[in-house]
């Protein structure tokens, strides 16, 4: 399955290829006070390959909080954050908001919530590079 999805205005797009079709789709609301006051609903396939699509970069910010390990990329046009990357080892990894599909049908997505509260930054880390896409692209 190809799952399409961009900010509200489209500056920041992506295309996430995830096979074999998956049945569901997890979707993790994060706890934290920045994804619970922007609702950030985050999926990530492992195996999959993203690739990223910005047209205008000047209108993307990137805000690390907390740990300062993961960027989240913010439309300044349009306020959306399609996505988060972080940096482990000299490779990217990413996951994304599935408030930001294009062509996904909801009833695919198995919200539940995820409280990363108390993890030490290596065990983040390792969580990442374990859940999160690691074949990540940034297309010009």
């Amino acid at each position: 399955m190809l799952i399409t999805g961009s900010c509200h205005c489209g500056n920041i797009a992506y295309s996430l290829d995830w096979a074999p079709d998956p049945k569901e789709i997890p979707a993790r609301a994060c706890t934290c006070t920045f994804c619970t006051k922007h609702g950030g609903v985050w999926t990530a396939y492992p195996a999959g390959c993203l690739k990223i699509r910005v047209k205008d970069p000047a209108q993307v910010s990137r805000y690390a909080f907390g740990t300062e390990t993961a960027d989240f990329h913010i439309c300044k046009r349009c306020g959306v954050v399609p996505l988060v990357t972080s940096s482990i080892d000299g490779q990217d990894y990413a996951v994304v908001n599935v408030n930001t599909f294009e062509n996904v049908d909801a009833s695919m997505l198995q919200r539940s919530s995820s409280n990363l509260d108390g993890e030490n930054t290596g065990d983040r880390l390792a969580r990442r590079k374990r859940n999160w896409i690691a074949n990540v692209t940034f297309l010009p």
